[in-house]
């Protein structure tokens, strides 16, 4: 995790300094907090989901931490900001997230009972999070008007320089990763940044309730792609979920 973040730090530094200067861009006391804010959020949010990673299945873990957030995230949006979703935008979001959840019915964690309830626990609780730091990054970008791309930047920043001490302590292993695994480290590095800054784009101008259900089209790409390449059972439950989630964007879109 350190070395994605330090790489995407580096890698997006020439772009989010250059727009700061062109832009003449300061940040007050408020915007800043809300910078530490969200690299502390985000920073327990790839924690939490690593280690739901490390205990479960992904197809257990991810689907619902991505149904999870949306749901939470939809709600609270419409209690906390007074958005008025229209009903067909409202169908599309419940229809994305029955999708979800559909896709992870009956699925088990390798291992025994308690590494199933431990890979649950830790997808609602990464679905909790997402919930919390998609409200709060909203407010961020849009009422506080942050650059999407220099916040993204800064929470990059942030994590790299917290987790820095448990990477020196660690320097031998993080080399090994490095030397093993550096095409992957620097896609994540390139992708992962790069999606959550046109999450944050739209958030500028869209209600929480459109965009954050209309992320889940991952899940859609992710069941594709197990299906073809992972050899993944459950077929025709995860194309019919995929289908519905599918459908769930349509009527985000025409919401």
């Amino acid at each position: 995790m350190w070395l994605f973040c330090a790489a995407a730090t580096l890698l997006y530094a020439p772009l989010a300094i250059t727009l700061a200067v062109i832009n003449h861009q300061s940040l007050g006391g408020v915007q800043i907090a809300f910078m530490v804010g969200s690299t502390l959020m985000h920073l327990a949010y790839f924690l939490s989901l690593q280690t739901g990673y490390r205990v479960g299945d992904l197809s257990l873990v991810y689907p619902l931490a991505r149904g999870t957030g949306p749901l939470l995230s939809t709600l609270a949006a419409i209690v906390l900001f007074k958005e008025h979703p229209t009903p067909l935008a409202l169908a599309g979001a419940i229809t994305i997230v029955a999708g979800v959840f559909l896709m992870t019915f009956g699925r088990r964690a390798p291992g025994n009972e308690v590494r199933t309830r431990l890979a649950v626990g830790y997808g609602l609780l990464t679905g909790v999070i997402i919930a919390v730091y998609t409200l709060w990054d909203k407010h961020a970008v849009s009422v506080l008007a942050i650059p999407p791309i220099l916040y993204n930047w800064g929470n990059d920043v942030g994590r790299t320089i917290l987790l820095a001490p448990v990477a020196l302590r660690n320097w031998e292993k993080v080399k090994m990763e490095w030397q093993k695994n550096r095409f992957e480290i620097l896609g994540i590095a390139l992708l992962s940044p790069l999606s959550y800054i046109l999450v944050l784009t739209a958030l500028k101008f869209t209600p929480v309730s459109y965009v954050a259900p209309a992320r889940e089209v991952s899940i859609l790409v992710g069941a594709i792609l197990g299906v073809k390449f992972l050899a993944e059972g459950d077929v025709k439950r995860r194309l019919i979920a995929a289908s519905g989630m599918v459908l769930g964007v349509v009527f985000l879109a025409l919401g």
